[in-house]
């Protein structure tokens, strides 16, 4: 098929990254809030019911990753998708019991390992190979920003009228994300291309099948210490924020939410325009070393943080986190389809990676606390800071340019 022109579809994926940023999630932090207020759960209770969610979006990555690989219908799952997350969020004032809640917070956390996966395809399906970098890169952009624009409403809006105000907002945010969804014409969309496969690769409901499994992912070295660096991001990077806010709440309880809110909503605006940039940039300067400089930042914010106990001072270097999570966010996609790129398995290789990443966030914040009884704040930081600079070092030390520009004027595969 002819490829569609990027510039047509600016407006409707620009939206539908802007909406999408508060429905992927679900409910997100603001989950911990309500059980707690609203329905006077226990803290014990609302982190298991956190870590169960946790674990079922972790569990779904893979396989969500290969249903978009393999699907034609993507619009068509990510409406779905948007819907349960909606709705499994929005029967929670009507429920009371444990394991209901427990479940529900469990569909829509793997509902939502749909959403990153689909949105990389459908922009790859409509821009293909050339215009991908600096698409990606303002999707991310728009992401953030509604993550921004939805936490200041969530913020406003709750003190006038509770936290129940976060449901109406999701269900606002998910049914524009929807219309969104809707208004990207499905003839738009390459599923041959946006599933990794280029124009040399034969078409055809045969050809459909060939590229399958997961060999790609233990065969491709350089994808393999691709993984590995995004680990070692994670696990650095996952426990640093709760651990400022723990921070914060000690220094001044009273203020200690708001504090919370002003890094969120501060570290997202920042990431705006570093998306962006890397979107601009990355085809130029290479992905290699935008992405060592998002594991440096990392490192560098964790050295940071024990230098003062200063609220201000935190807040600060909080907003560091702008920059590595910007990059990351931007660079993620890209360098996967570089090195997927011919082999189908684009969508899939996301979710693997996203995966391990997630396994390694949630270990983060079980050691950082396990150091901070033992050696206090300092010391956690301190180690996460470690972790992101032995990533940095194995990174730059093993890890090939993936960027090529070829005459296509896209990446290709790094074997």
């Amino acid at each position: 098929m002819a490829r569609a022109n990027p510039f047509d579809f600016e407006r409707p994926l620009d939206a539908l990254n802007f909406f999408l940023a508060d429905v992927r999630d679900g409910l997100g932090p603001y989950l911990a809030i309500y059980l707690l207020t609203e329905q006077k759960w226990d803290e014990a209770s609302i982190g298991v019911v956190m870590s169960v969610a946790a674990l079922a979006g972790i569990i779904a990555q893979t396989p969500a990753g290969a249903l978009i690989d393999r699907s034609t219908a993507k619009r068509a799952l990510m409406v779905a998708a948007a819907i349960l997350v909606t709705l499994a969020c929005l029967t929670l004032p009507l429920i009371q019991r444990f394991e209901l809640v427990a479940a529900t917070q469990a569909v829509a956390a793997a509902a939502g390992a749909i959403f990153a996966p689909a949105v990389a395809a459908v922009t790859l399906g409509i821009v293909g190979p050339k215009a991908f970098a600096r698409r990606t890169g303002r999707n991310e952009a728009f992401n953030h920003a509604g993550n921004a624009v939805a936490a200041a409403i969530a913020g406003i809006t709750a003190y006038s009228f509770g936290p129940v105000v976060v449901f109406w907002l999701l269900a606002a945010m998910a049914t524009a994300s929807i219309l969104a969804t809707l208004s990207i014409p499905a003839d738009a969309i390459d599923d041959h291309v946006a599933r990794g496969l280029d124009d040399q690769t034969e078409r055809g409901p045969g050809a459909h099948d060939k590229p399958s499994g997961f060999q790609v992912l233990l065969t491709c070295r350089p994808l393999l210490i691709f993984a590995l660096a995004t680990v070692a991001f994670h696990f650095s990077n996952a426990a640093m924020l709760p651990l400022v806010g723990q921070k914060l709440a000690l220094v001044n309880r009273d203020l200690g939410t708001t504090l919370m809110s002003v890094c969120i909503v501060a570290a997202q605006i920042v990431m705006v325009p570093v998306a962006l940039l890397v979107g601009h940039k990355a085809d130029t300067w290479g992905r290699k070393p935008i992405f060592a400089a998002a594991l440096a930042v990392l490192a560098l914010r964790g050295a940071l943080y024990p230098l003062s106990d200063n609220p201000y001072w935190l807040v600060s270097v909080q907003l560091l986190d702008g920059v590595g999570a910007g990059i990351f966010g931007a660079l993620f996609p890209l360098v996967v389809a570089d090195l997927t790129r011919g082999t189908g398995h684009f969508n899939v290789s996301q979710g693997a990676i996203a995966t391990a990443a997630g396994l390694g966030g949630a270990l983060s914040t079980a050691v950082a606390g396990f150091i901070i009884v033992k050696a206090g704040y300092s010391a956690a930081f301190l180690f996460l800071a470690g972790v992101a600079a032995v990533g940095l070092i194995g990174f730059c030390a093993m890890m090939p340019e993936t960027a090529r520009h070829d005459a296509d004027g896209g990446g290709g595969r790094a074997d």
